[in-house]
């Protein structure tokens, strides 16, 4: 991965997953310690198939290989980090496939379904979740963990807000077009996936802390938020050089003005769902 301080055309300095995909596993702390609670909450039986969907570079894939001996999938939309997962874990007899949740076109194929931080990726979710659906056999159960408000993180809120006033940044940000799904309480994702015919078994919001050093910090932004923020999609004309670097610049100055001896304590508000297929 190129340096995203660089000059070039943000597009190709690391702001799409595919681009992440070798450093994935190191950045993605946040995420990797919110699946633990997810592995509990979708209870994985050792006879099932299960599909993991937004599986990333494969390192939770590769987990849940070990939690049952039926047939492992792992889907993602992005190119890079299919390949990477296919890189790492040949041989572990795991289908690796690049598709988009709302391209699924597998039918009652699955047992379980195991989505960590993808579903704010899906936007609209309802296709996604219609072909998730679909693809569960009867009784079947999908598992989902996702960062969840509008203020999913308070610190990189707070940073890109001042990212939003900046001379520099601001008229570009302020043409943002946001790709996630973010509701705002448990009832409301209850309501997204019974609209899909699903049953909700438990639905909780929760808020996690960490803490990191002001580069690690700036290491976590990377590791999701930036694959939004510096996205040429998702803004309507074409980025100006040297805008990544400035927004990055300028982030890292915020989460550091946030640190207290050294340290910057990460808020996330994250969202945990089980729901099942009738």
């Amino acid at each position: 991965m190129r340096d995203m301080n660089d000059t070039t055309d943000p597009g190709a300095g690391g702001a799409d997953f595919g681009a992440i995909a070798p450093h994935y596993v190191a950045r993605a702390r946040v995420q990797q310690r919110a699946a633990a609670q997810l592995f509990d909450l979708l209870g994985i039986g050792p006879h099932d198939a299960v599909l993991d969907l937004g599986c990333g570079p494969g390192h939770l894939t590769a987990k849940i290989r070990e939690l049952t001996d039926g047939p492992v999938t792992g889907v993602d939309a992005a190119a890079g980090m299919i390949g990477e997962a296919r890189r790492v874990y040949a041989g572990h007899d795991i289908a690796f496939r690049q598709a988009s949740a709302a391209g699924l076109d597998d039918v009652a194929a699955f047992d379980r379904i195991f989505c960590n931080s993808a579903l704010q990726w899906m936007k609209p979710a309802e296709p996604a979740l219609a072909a998730c659906h679909r693809a569960l056999r009867p009784g079947g159960r999908m598992a989902v963990q996702a960062p969840a408000t509008a203020r999913y993180c308070p610190n990189f809120a707070r940073a890109m807000e001042r990212v939003a006033r900046d001379r520099q940044t601001g008229p570009i940000f302020a043409r943002f077009v946001s790709p996630w799904t973010l509701l705002e309480s448990a009832q409301d994702y209850r309501a997204l996936f019974e609209g899909q015919g699903f049953k909700v078994a438990a639905a909780r919001m929760e808020m996690a802390m960490a803490g990191y050093a002001a580069g690690e910090a700036l290491g976590v932004f990377d590791s999701g938020a930036a694959a939004a923020y510096l996205n040429p999609d998702c803004y309507p004309m074409h980025l100006p050089r040297g805008y990544a670097a400035a927004v990055r610049r300028i982030v890292h100055d915020a989460l550091t003005e946030q640190a207290t001896d050294g340290r910057v304590d990460l808020v996330f508000h994250r969202v945990y769902l089980l729901a099942e297929k009738p």
